[in-house]
């Protein structure tokens, strides 16, 4: 979890750098029609320029990103049977799932977590910890693989930018029209944009991206139990779910903050409102979808 909240955070906090650098150079003026009004339709071009822009920015850089921060390093030839075993599984399973072969890396970590990125599927990376590989046999390995793999297949990790993009546009364009109102209505405003705009457009674009950040957390949500289901299909069910019970089993150390999101396994399973800012449905759940699921 503590990954997608980073990255919600980051975003919000881009926004709020972008929008200070907007207000002291005066780009902020494009929005403002003669100081009486906002021009709508620019200011929406405006919100979905940089809306879009630094997820987009996020996803070409995630393959780079991932590396740097889990110190993940690529094989590129086997230097032993456990690494050759590793390409040879990851090929079988993007073959099956029509995806090009992903960078396999092995990344250093006592706790079992795999995590997969990349903004192209076909040039998608799939990392497994050191930790995964001593504690699971060969068959629970090749389930979360799969549960990977799949996430690639499902173009995941496109869909979550562009999804961040999305309401990282309208907490843009909502925070201006409610600091323009604010201004205008509440202080009276008549001459071009205030201290009142700026400082009520921060705190509508904060309290905005925390309601916007449940959008993006409830579809990193789902994507996990399809992503599961997908991993029960290249791998088959049972190794999918026994992965999942040796997950819940063992205490986990969670990935860098900026990849979990795109790990394994979430937090801890928790319920109520908190519930609503996780990234991953808790295990057990997780667990009695693919046990009730068939078909495959």
């Amino acid at each position: 979890m503590k990954r997608i909240m980073l990255f919600l955070v980051t975003n919000i906090a881009v926004i709020l750098v972008l929008s200070i650098v907007m207000r002291l150079l005066g780009v902020d003026s494009i929005l403002d029609q003669s100081g009486t009004g906002l021009n709508y339709y620019n200011l929406l071009v405006f919100a979905a320029l940089f809306g879009f822009g630094g997820s987009l920015i996020s996803l070409a850089m995630s393959k780079w990103t991932a590396k740097r921060l889990t110190g993940a390093r690529v094989i590129s030839s086997p230097q032993n049977d456990s690494q050759a075993w590793l390409l040879e599984t990851v090929r079988n399973l993007a073959s099956r799932a029509g995806i090009g072969m992903p960078e396999v890396a092995v990344f250093d970590s006592p706790s079992p977590n795999a995590f997969a990125t990349g903004m192209n599927r076909n040039k998608s990376l799939v990392a497994v910890s050191t930790g995964l590989l001593r504690r699971m046999n060969r068959d629970e390995v090749e389930a979360v693989l799969g549960h990977e793999v799949s996430h690639v297949a499902n173009g995941d990790m496109v869909t979550l930018t562009l999804i961040q993009g999305v309401v990282n546009t309208f907490v843009i364009f909502l925070s201006r029209v409610v600091g323009h109102v604010v201004d205008r209505v509440v202080l009276k405003n008549e001459e071009g944009h205030g201290i009142g705009f700026f400082v009520t457009t921060i705190v509508a674009q904060i309290v905005f991206g925390i309601l916007a950040s449940v959008i993006v957390l409830w579809f990193s949500r789902q994507r996990e139990f399809r992503a599961d289901a997908g991993g029960a299909r290249l791998a088959g069910r049972e190794k999918m779910i026994s992965a999942l019970e040796k997950l819940k089993a063992g205490a986990q150390e969670p990935l860098p903050d900026q990849m979990s999101a795109f790990g394994i396994s979430g937090k801890p399973a928790t319920r109520g409102l908190k519930m609503l800012f996780m990234s991953h449905p808790p295990l057990d759940d997780r667990i009695a979808a693919l046990k009730g699921q068939a078909g495959f």
